[in-house]
């Protein structure tokens, strides 16, 4: 990719804790940060400045909301506080999108959290959103601006393919991450096998069973997300029992919260592979990998800002 001819044209700024990604996008499109102040309080309280004009520019903010919801409201008063210093339009690059399990009613009296942070999204002023493997594809339709989904295969398959695992097989750690899975094992021409779980409560696995043939094989299980680890280290468990090889993941976005780093290192598990969508401190567990998706991430800006295809870059 080749950068953009002058950046005069838009502008890159970053939340506190997506500064490192931010970083490496820049770089990939020939630019620098801009000139952001997150100002905070005794109280817990921010403030956001820029302190740079952007009249009249295309912003770029690039902010991931994982926990703590500090990371979502930075983002907010950067968008408002962009709006007000009359910036053309004002892009939301957003790799983790958080809150996003929060996607239906599935069961009474409950929040939809998903669509309650597009809806402040949009209120703050944001014209777009980009941002990448959400937890459910009809997410985007809560925005009623654009949304550019961009998909982590587009580094993961490449990565696999240079493995070379001979009995290749890909898996789904539940039911509800077929659709993924099955578009990996299409493209690659691999068997699929599916774990069935039920849930005891919230982040607590009950029973798991494998749907498919997984002896012998070397399974890659590909997901959107690892919070607690609990469903990926009992599926990578199970599969071991069941005569496979070795077992391998492929994570979009590593939340791992609680003891999961000790969890993932106390499985069976081979290894795992995460994006540098949420930061994480590889130290933490000697298992895992990090692909950046900067580079994807900035051609996805540069063809948004040249008004070019986005689907183009997809592999799946």
């Amino acid at each position: 990719m080749s950068p953009l001819s002058s950046s005069s044209e838009f502008k890159i700024f970053s939340g506190t804790k997506s500064n490192y990604l931010a970083q490496k996008i820049a770089v990939g499109l020939g630019a620098s940060l801009g000139q952001l102040i997150i100002e905070r309080f005794s109280d817990g309280e921010f403030a956001v400045s820029y302190e740079e004009s952007i009249r009249g520019q295309c912003v770029y903010l690039v902010q991931s909301t994982f926990p703590s919801s500090d990371n979502l409201m930075e983002l907010l008063l950067m968008i408002d506080a962009a709006k007000r210093a009359s910036a053309y339009k004002i892009i939301a690059v957003i790799p983790y999108f958080g809150w996003a399990r929060q996607d239906r009613k599935d069961k009474p009296r409950v929040s939809i959290g998903a669509k309650l942070i597009a809806d402040m999204l949009t209120m703050a002023g944001v014209d777009r959103v980009i941002t990448m493997d959400l937890h459910a594809d009809q997410i985007q339709g809560f925005f009623n601006v654009p949304v550019d989904h961009l998909y982590s295969s587009t580094i993961f398959i490449p990565y696999l393919k240079s493995l070379k695992l001979k009995n290749l097989v890909i898996a789904s750690p539940d039911v509800g991450g077929s659709k993924r899975a099955g578009s990996y094992a299409k493209h690659l021409g691999v068997p699929m096998v599916l774990c069935h779980k039920t849930r005891e409560k919230a982040n607590v696995v009950g029973e798991m069973k494998i749907i498919g043939e997984v002896e012998g094989k070397d399974v890659v299980i590909v997901d959107d997300m690892v919070d607690t680890a609990g469903t990926l280290c009992k599926a990578a468990d199970l599969m071991i029992e069941n005569g496979a090889n070795s077992v391998c993941a492929l994570v979009s976005h590593g939340v791992m919260s609680g003891n999961a780093s000790e969890r993932i290192l106390n499985s069976k598990l081979k290894d795992i592979v995460f994006t540098d969508s949420i930061p994480y401190d590889c130290e933490q567990c000697p298992k895992v990998k990090i692909l950046s998706i900067a580079d994807m991430f900035a051609e996805t800006i540069s063809r948004v800002q040249y008004h070019k295809s986005i689907s183009e870059q997809y592999l799946l």
